[in-house]
């Protein structure tokens, strides 16, 4: 594996407020683009659907947590100006992705996922990367009868839809299937982001590739995450819908050194306000607290 950046790595780490942008090569060739803000120990931010750093929360969220932490954000593979790979996706090429953000980021590191990124923190714990503590925010499942599970078609009519260039309707299949609501989902092409979603629409599969099994309204076989050994914080948002916060609870009880921890008044959407704190206490708490 290979690095290239856009600075001299050699070089004295500077305070807190310096910005460096490069890449890392993955173990199959693919660049992957991230940006590094911060000092103290590393923490890899991990973006779930659609998002990447130029749309989503991660910048945000590395904005705040760069007093205590040397945060790399990333886009995953497939988004902004990270290579796509090779064709068919495979999650281990997105863990071997965090491995290369590892290794460039000393060897160890604190991992973040959000949504569907939180999926992918979990199964690269499992797979083995070399994570000091990983946090996730509500993990896309559906373990009970809280809500219907996911269509098995709704896969591949997305697939279908991006094959045809009919990227719009695949954006908008998704955003049904999520719960967004219809007139938010009518007015969406008027708006500004509409355009980068639309970019990295093509993905939306990789992320069912990611998740689907576990959206299927059954839990998760009892040593679907048995390899995670590090130290796992599962967040759960207090207005989520009752089947996200069941989900969290399961996962947190399937880690093998899983916490859950319910913020009041949040949903989905990661707001920086709320969670740092919360992330911010998890990975300073010494070896051995377990709160």
């Amino acid at each position: 594996m290979t690095t290239r950046a856009d600075t001299d790595t050699a070089k004295p780490r500077e305070p807190k407020d310096w910005t460096t942008m490069g890449q890392v090569v993955s173990k199959d060739g693919t660049a992957i683009a991230f940006t590094r803000v911060g000092s103290g120990p590393a923490l890899i931010i991990v973006d779930g659907a659609m998002c990447y750093r130029a749309f989503g929360p991660s910048k945000a969220l590395a904005d705040a947590l760069a007093e205590h932490f040397t945060v790399y954000t990333y886009d995953r593979r497939g988004r902004g100006e990270s290579g796509a790979g090779t064709a068919p996706y495979d999650v281990e090429r997105e863990v071997e992705d965090i491995a290369a953000l590892i290794e460039e980021a000393g060897g160890s590191a604190h991992l973040f996922g959000m949504s569907s990124g939180g999926t992918l923190v979990a199964e690269a714990a499992h797979r083995g990367v070399n994570a000091e503590r990983i946090a996730i925010y509500e993990s896309p499942m559906i373990v009970d009868g809280t809500r219907a599970p996911m269509d098995p078609d709704l896969p591949a009519r997305v697939e279908r839809a991006i094959g045809e260039g009919r990227r719009g309707e695949a954006i908008k299949l998704f955003m049904r299937y999520v719960g967004t609501p219809g007139l938010f989902i009518a007015v969406m092409p008027l708006m500004p982001m509409w355009t980068k979603l639309k970019a990295v629409a093509h993905t939306l599969p990789n992320d069912f590739a990611l998740t689907g099994e576990l959206q299927g309204g059954t839990l998760p076989p009892a040593d679907r995450w048995s390899g995670a050994e590090a130290p796992a914080l599962v967040i759960a948002g207090g207005k989520s819908p009752e089947y996200l916060r069941n989900a969290q609870r399961h996962l947190a009880s399937a880690l093998p050194q899983g916490e859950l921890t319910v913020l009041p008044g949040q949903t989905h959407m990661v707001k920086p306000r709320a969670t740092v704190p919360v992330l911010v206490d998890f990975f300073r708490r010494p070896a051995g607290r377990t709160r």
